[in-house]
């Protein structure tokens, strides 16, 4: 990187002020500031004013430090000597520049009132004030900012318009008031805090209705894949209200408004009692959409050593009103919320994205957006995934893990068993997968080691339970 060229332009004030130049000339030198004044470049012979005039034009000097004290500023305003030759320069190229990019006062003395002096043409412009000694570190580092171009604070990458400030480009819930007090209300305990939630889920769960895809002329997975796009600013306020119960307010009374709220979403899965025309991949958005909430709850509730209230959402079962009508049970399984999903092959296939696993895909790149690491999405899908294992009972307690596909990104134990080498984090930590003690998991993880039993599988790729639990270390330490 090529040293940024910087003139100083000053008054032979007296000889104190002098060496105060000079030790700041010097200072800027020691940090990689090419320095150009006087004392260093103008000799005997050389013509003042064409040097002058010269490092003030000179397009390859990015920086001139106007040094401000008393006799600077009288000068400058009288347009007195040397001084007053630079400001007639100056003073025109500054009023010409209005970005303000190459031109800074350096305050180096004010008067009996605290007041800096500076000239006439500069009194409105922004300057950076040297001349206390309690502030001189700060205001150095400033100056070494600006004349480096890397100020302090950047603005940040502008990002795409909210899509529920547009009903042509988004789709709008009408949760976010809703969402705003909830939250509000939750970390500041205040007692309409359960309402505020239950008024939030509600909304959510009723207003989803509008992400149902009537409109299926052109490519069905494209209106699937934008819907569930268009849902992420919803998810991450869900993500918002899970993470401050978890951390907050995790009480019995919440908990249950958790899993009357999954509850609720159950239904958009399957077709409307008024739907008489319809196939199976319909609901696929919706399946997506609740699929990764119920993730992300179980995520954060993990994340935040909330186990109790996990064993709570696993155990159990969600009530569905209707499904006898099909001959099945109201009461169902946690398996519920993930379902196969045939759009997302379809989409595979049709644009030859030769993903192994397309549904992967997406959790990972959406996880992007949570603000949550994709590592704890993969923990809480692989805690899922034994729990079934273990209490295996019907088919609907089956659970895919689809994020698992990427656990090669990283290696050993998931977190939680990890820390449950420890005996008594061990103890608080069993219950997420219903045991008692780690040998009540080697049957199970005998039967993956001789191929009796089989794990999930994309082509080539498959992933270890054992090492993934940590297993030989679990409960072993005190």
């Amino acid at each position: 990187m090529e040293k940024p060229k910087l003139f100083i332009s000053y008054s032979w004030s007296n000889t104190t002020h002098e060496q105060w130049v000079i030790d700041l000339a010097t200072a800027l030198t020691e940090n990689g500031v090419h320095v150009i004044f006087d004392k260093w470049d103008l000799r005997e012979g050389h013509n003042a004013v064409d040097f002058m005039e010269k490092m003030v034009k000179d397009p390859k000097i990015t920086k001139v430090a106007i040094i401000c004290d008393e006799v600077y500023a009288l000068k400058a305003d009288g347009r007195a000597g040397g001084v007053g030759t630079e400001t007639e320069i100056i003073s025109q190229k500054v009023y010409e520049n209005q970005e303000q990019e190459k031109f800074v006062a350096i305050i180096s003395e004010k008067d009996d009132q605290g007041k800096p002096f500076l000239p006439i043409y500069y009194s409105s412009r922004i300057y950076i004030d040297l001349s206390e000694p309690d502030n001189y570190s700060d205001n150095f580092e400033r100056l070494l900012r600006w004349v480096y171009d890397k100020p302090l604070y950047n603005r940040p990458e502008i990002g795409k318009r909210p899509m529920f400030l547009d009903e042509s480009e988004g789709i709008s819930l009408g949760t976010t008031a809703a969402f705003k007090r909830a939250v509000s209300a939750i970390k500041d305990s205040k007692p309409f805090a359960s309402g505020a939630l239950d008024e939030y889920l509600t909304i959510l769960a009723i207003n989803l209705e509008k992400f149902r895809i009537t409109n299926k002329d052109g490519e069905f997975d494209d209106q699937v894949f934008e819907s569930i796009e268009k849902f992420i600013p919803y998810r991450n306020e869900a993500i918002s209200v899970f993470t401050s119960i978890a951390q907050y307010c995790p009480t019995e009374d919440n908990i249950l408004k958790l899993h009357r709220f999954l509850e609720s979403l159950i239904p958009y899965m399957d077709r409307p009692e008024h739907v008489k025309q319809w196939v199976k991949w319909d609901f696929d958005n919706f399946k997506f959409i609740i699929h990764e909430l119920f993730l992300y709850l179980v995520t954060i509730l993990l994340k935040h050593e909330r186990f109790m209230i996990v064993n709570h959402l696993l155990t159990q079962q969600y009530f569905v009103a209707g499904r006898s009508d099909y001959g099945l049970d109201n009461m169902v399984s946690y398996g519920i919320f993930q379902n196969y999903l045939e759009t997302i092959k379809h989409r595979n296939d049709r644009l030859k994205l030769n993903k192994l696993s397309l549904h992967a895909d997406l959790l990972s790149q959406r996880s992007k957006q949570s603000g949550i690491d994709f590592r704890y999405l993969m923990q809480a899908d692989f805690v899922l995934f034994m729990r079934a294992q273990i209490h295996q009972s019907d088919f609907e307690s089956l659970w895919f893990p689809h994020t698992l596909l990427y656990v090669e990104r990283f290696h050993g134990a998931f977190e939680v068993f990890a820390r449950s080498s420890s005996k008594t984090y061990f103890d608080k930590a069993k219950i997420i997968l219903g045991i008692d003690s780690p040998s009540d998991l080697k049957e199970l993880l005998e039967a993956y080691r001789t191929g009796s039993k089989s794990l999930p599988q994309w082509v080539f790729e498959s992933f270890s339970p054992s090492v993934l639990l940590g297993f030989e270390k679990l409960a072993t330490k005190a």
